[in-house]
């Protein structure tokens, strides 16, 4: 089994990749059987694990350094080369729908297969390649200034991963200054923030137009290869959330600056949970790891020889560093295998990449162990994420190997964090959905949006006189914003269904895991909304839905004070 540090990068031939895809797209063309059409599609399959393999791998080695000159290099030849490998895939997509012997690949892939092909081939095309590649350009500039962020505070250079910890001392004037000492970067990059987003806003809006579309808000559901939902159902599950979640939540919030005896909360009291800290793993990053192999070693067969293999590969990074990006993810190698990246920083946060992230990896997994071609290999980001925020609560009973005393504080604090983040992403989305549909917004204007939202859905929150959150500009340090546009409503509905776990597993654990390991199980081959139901729990598009699940987490909160 190689080491993720053993793996050999080379350099795609899209010269050849291309010629490759010529080939098969009159072979989809001139196929006279379903067999003959399956035969072009496993080729494709194959084809395209190679180009992700080079691909996923330069990602993350690029990602794990940025100062690096070689993955620097070969980041910049993806983004140039991508979109065109991406745009001659759609191509043979459409020779294969328009194929006579379509019902073969329904038949032996299931009818959701042809579905995201559709969407797929109406997202983009050759008269978008251009716009695609300085979109991708875009992204890289602002992930590389993203992670030359360092802050200098407490005598030290800080990223801001490492800057985490000090915006929840319990210290005041502590947190006050890590949160002034953050708005102080961005503020120092302020044109250059404001100019890369209107750029982004601006060649996205451009795309979406060549190919038809009124604005990016609309191709982007495209993209998202969203489908048995649209802005419609999403907006009907945003006013659930003002109506039903954002009350719940405000009297939280108020039981909670009681608790920690802040009588007049401002935005930097917000992180705090606990008068005397917020609970934080007990042990070395080194200890944490083992215990997160102890831990799934006890939950499930399938966890144990999961972790087993992850660890034997080496594919965790998890150290913060200077010239690291910032952030968490898992990227799947195909063909190889889910590799986890994170910035630990001595918080909570920490334990949440080993259960949130490990959940991603461990659903690629399980559908790598089952052989499954890469459209159907995972499902939507708002299911995958399901994966990753469900294992979060699921692995509860293992919490105390984290924080052994304060493990009631962590999952009093876990449970407070998870509803009130709904709002959150709630005003993410619908900002996002002003920025592309009011393009001519000037970056003030767009902070004035910003405020207006924060009040609607965050109505608790006092800004200040902070610096860049003060006057509106918090969101320019979600990164989901600049790179992958309207992906954040994706943690909400995640969120929903993962808190619905969590009331499924206090009534019995056992019949929770295998509701999920189902759902797991099923990857990428039904939509959000059938995967939902296929778990016995209720879609969040559904007026009422969001009540009766905010009110028993609310309610169990309440009732496990600490």
């Amino acid at each position: 089994m190689t080491p993720f540090s053993q793996l050999n990068y080379q350099r795609p031939d899209v010269p050849a990749v291309l010629e490759t895809y010529k080939q098969l797209i009159a072979r989809a063309n001139a196929a006279q059987t379903g067999e003959e059409l399956l035969a072009v599609y496993k080729a494709h399959d194959a084809a395209d694990q190679a180009y992700g393999f080079a691909a996923n791998l330069c990602n993350i080695r690029h990602t794990l350094d940025t100062t690096d000159p070689f993955y620097d290099e070969e980041t910049a030849f993806f983004d140039e080369h991508t979109p065109a490998v991406g745009n001659i895939q759609l191509e043979l997509y459409r020779a294969l729908l328009a194929s006579p012997h379509r019902q073969a690949l329904a038949d032996a892939y299931g009818d959701i297969l042809l579905k995201k092909m559709e969407i797929a081939v109406k997202s983009a095309d050759d008269r978008v390649l251009a716009l695609m590649q300085e979109d991708n350009r875009l992204v890289s500039a602002y992930i590389k200034l993203y992670a030359s962020v360092k802050v200098e505070f407490d005598g030290k250079t800080l990223t801001l991963a490492q800057l985490g910890p000090y915006k929840q001392s319990t210290d005041r004037a502590v947190r006050k200054a890590a949160y002034e000492a953050e708005g102080a970067f961005f503020d120092a990059h302020r044109e250059e923030l404001d100019s890369l987003y209107s750029q982004m806003v601006e060649c996205r809006n451009a795309q979406a137009k060549a190919l038809g579309y009124k604005d990016y808000s609309e191709l982007s559901y495209l993209r998202m290869g969203r489908i048995d939902y649209g802005p419609e159902e999403v907006a009907r599950y945003r006013r659930q959330v003002v109506r039903d979640v954002v009350p719940a939540i405000a009297q939280l919030q108020a039981r909670r600056m009681k608790r920690v005896e802040v009588t007049d909360p401002k935005f930097y009291d917000l992180g705090l949970y606990f008068k005397d800290g917020n609970p934080i793993p007990h042990g070395t990053p080194e200890q944490l790891l083992a215990w997160a192999k102890q831990m799934y070693h006890a939950l499930s067969p399938e966890t144990a020889r999961f972790i087993d293999d992850m660890f034997q590969r080496e594919t965790f990074d998890v150290l913060s560093r200077p010239g690291k990006a910032q952030g968490g993810y898992c990227e799947t190698i195909p063909g190889y295998g889910p590799f986890v990246f994170s910035n630990f920083n001595g918080t909570s946060g920490d334990v949440d990449v080993l259960t949130h992230e490990a959940g991603h990896a461990f659903q690629a997994y399980v559908a790598m162990e089952n052989h499954l071609p890469g459209e159907l290999a995972s499902p939507g980001m708002e299911s995958c994420e399901i994966h990753s925020m469900s294992m979060e609560f699921l692995t509860s009973p293992w919490h105390h190997l984290f924080f052994g005393p304060d493990t009631a504080k962590y999952q009093l604090y876990h449970a407070e964090d998870s509803l009130s983040f709904l709002p959150y992403g709630c005003l993410v989305d619908e900002f996002q959905q002003i920025m592309y549909q009011q393009p001519h917004l000037t970056p003030d204007e767009r902070n004035r949006v910003w405020l207006e939202l924060e009040h609607k859905y965050r109505p608790w929150i006092d800004f200040a006189d902070l610096p860049f959150y003060g006057r509106g500009a918090g969101w320019q340090r979600q990164l989901h914003i600049y790179e992958c546009p309207f992906y954040y409503i994706d943690y909400c509905l995640a969120q929903t269904v993962a808190l619905q776990f969590f009331a499924a597993h206090l009534a019995d654990p056992k019949d929770a895991w295998q509701r999920y390991l189902a759902l797991v199980r099923q990857a990428g081959t039904a939509s959000y909304p059938q995967l939902v139901k296929a778990a016995g729990l209720a879609v969040p598009f559904e007026d009422g839905s969001l009540a009766p699940v905010a009110h028993t987490v609310a309610q169990w909160i309440v009732e496990h004070q600490v």
